[in-house]
């Protein structure tokens, strides 16, 4: 088991910043590789960003590009996504999630999960 913990959430203004941080306990965090993933209310879960288990591979969502980074630290079992300016349309609850292979951008083919934090844009 992997238990996934996401924190960083909260209200900003368009054009803000936010940085989510996802800390990773139980079994040995470097063989999964880590996506975010946001859901808007009514909508469907959707992939934002994803990072290779070593580090070297990112992935994102075409509309975040350029704005949101995923980084991932081995040693301190923890991933990030540092998400700069921002947009009303951002507005979701983002997850972390686990998934041991390479990255994926299903949301069915990851193993563990986190509860969720909730980032609001405010226009």
């Amino acid at each position: 088991q992997v238990q996934l913990v996401e924190s960083g959430g909260g209200l900003v203004q368009a054009g803000g910043s936010l940085r989510l941080s996802c800390a990773a306990s139980g079994r040995t965090f470097m063989p999964y590789s880590m996506g975010w993933f946001r859901q808007a209310p009514g909508k469907e879960r959707e992939f934002v960003a994803g990072i290779r288990w070593d580090g070297h591979i990112t992935y994102y969502e075409d509309s975040v590009k350029g704005r949101f980074t995923i980084s991932r630290d081995n040693a301190k079992n923890t991933v990030s996504l540092q998400m700069n300016s921002l947009k009303p349309e951002d507005t979701a609850v983002y997850y972390c999630a686990a998934v041991r292979g390479p990255v994926s951008r299903e949301s069915r083919d990851y193993d563990y999960w986190g509860q969720g934090t909730q980032v609001t844009v405010s226009s």
